[in-house]
């Protein structure tokens, strides 16, 4: 079986989505909370999705537009707001999560029809929701207009909160049992966290330390 490689200035756009939602996995699920200017709650499920950093503490979604180009929900309420939330998507809303996915018309709260509860968040108006594991308030902090269809919208972190027992305040440590995240494949397809193993990351000193030459011994720096 031959290596596949391809060009990606050649390869039609529908091939690049499949390509890129396949091999980049497993990917972080962003279900976003948003507040249309009739008060309308929106929540929507975001995979192009990650953190950006933590100085100033950032994350970016990546955002569609309709086939017309008119923006989706999101897009349009974040521009109207400033704001936004994310929600962090464990087993216990994966469900919720992907009724959220529906394509449902702007009147309608995926909130309300997927029943999942909502709480006040602490900075902005947006609704977090209740039921999330954890859930990060957001003020606009920039939009890429990458083309008339793409857009990245990056968000800056303001207030954090975390269902009890997934963070352990005193070491900022995160407990996986407690937390349970899912993960987005591709297609339909959708990861538990699964069975974890362990990398320490070495200084050059310690790497150095940890090398054998072919006596057995400790290798020296050169």
């Amino acid at each position: 079986m031959e290596a596949f490689s391809a060009d990606f200035a050649t390869l039609p756009q529908h091939d690049r989505y499949k390509l890129l939602c396949a091999l980049v996995i497993p990917r972080p699920i962003a279900l976003v909370t948003t507040l249309a200017p009739d008060g309308t709650v929106n929540a929507a499920p975001f995979s192009f999705f990650n953190v950006f950093s933590d100085d100033p503490p950032l994350l970016v979604l990546g955002l569609q537009s309709r086939p017309d180009g008119t923006p989706k929900d999101t897009p349009a309420n974040v521009r109207e707001r400033g704001s936004f939330v994310v929600n962090l998507v464990d087993e216990s809303i994966a469900d919720q999560m992907n009724t959220c996915a529906v394509d449902f018309p702007r009147d309608m709260s995926e909130v309300e029809i997927a029943q999942l509860k909502t709480a006040p968040s602490v900075t902005t108006p947006v609704p977090r929701l209740a039921d999330a594991p954890a859930s990060l308030e957001c003020r606009h902090f920039a939009t890429l207009e990458v083309s008339r269809a793409r857009r990245l919208t990056i968000g800056e972190i303001r207030y954090v909160h975390a269902r009890p027992g997934i963070v352990d305040p005193e070491k900022m440590y995160v407990d996986l049992n407690a937390y349970k995240p899912v993960a987005r494949l591709f297609g339909n397809l959708y990861a538990k966290l699964g069975e974890r193993f362990e990398l320490k990351r070495e200084t050059y000193g310690e790497w150095q330390a940890h090398q054998v030459n072919g006596k057995g011994e400790p290798s020296q720096a050169p």
